[in-house]
């Protein structure tokens, strides 16, 4: 009863800081909604018993990569920004990716768990005594993931670098 209430408090969190980020105009305001919804993913993690997970979402994401991008959007000359137009009529391509989620929503919905199960996973070998949750989650990711997550922080490395240099024209 209580692993409910509290599964449904973090995906309350989670959606509502999403939303949050996506809707309010003060940048300040989105990224520390940002900071929300990723602390409601961090509390998903932690009732699937995913703890280093859990850990490096609060660590990293919160701890680190959030604050990074709250010093850039403080040195970035946000006067300017809020003066330009924001959105250049793209409602078209907005409501296009609106109903492809909605479609997919549907997808689901009609087809059932189902359409949610994983493959089976291998059975594991007689002998071996079977890996933890973070060795695991290590070969997963430096075997087969190697790529998109080096990938994904160069391209942290980017918006950061592209964030200190905007705002070095103003010092």
């Amino acid at each position: 009863m209580t692993e409910t209430v509290f599964f449904y408090a973090f995906a309350a969190l989670t959606l509502l800081g999403a939303i949050f980020t996506v809707t309010l105009r003060n940048a300040v305001h989105c990224a520390i909604s940002l900071i929300a919804s990723l602390a409601g993913v961090a509390g998903l993690y932690l009732l699937q018993r995913a703890e280093f997970l859990f850990a490096v979402q609060i660590v990293l994401y919160i701890g680190g990569i959030m604050v990074l991008f709250l010093f850039v959007i403080m040195l970035v000359n946000l006067d300017d920004a809020a003066r330009q137009r924001q959105y250049h009529r793209h409602w078209i391509a907005g409501l296009a990716c609106a109903a492809a989620t909605a479609g997919l929503f549907t997808l689901f919905l009609t087809r059932g768990t189902a359409s949610l199960q994983l493959a089976a996973p291998a059975p594991a070998a007689a002998g071996a005594p079977a890996a933890g949750n973070v060795e695991a989650l290590s070969v997963l990711l430096f075997r087969e993931y190697l790529v998109p997550f080096e990938l994904a922080s160069l391209l942290l490395l980017v918006a950061i670098v592209g964030g200190v240099i905007m705002a070095k024209k103003r010092i």
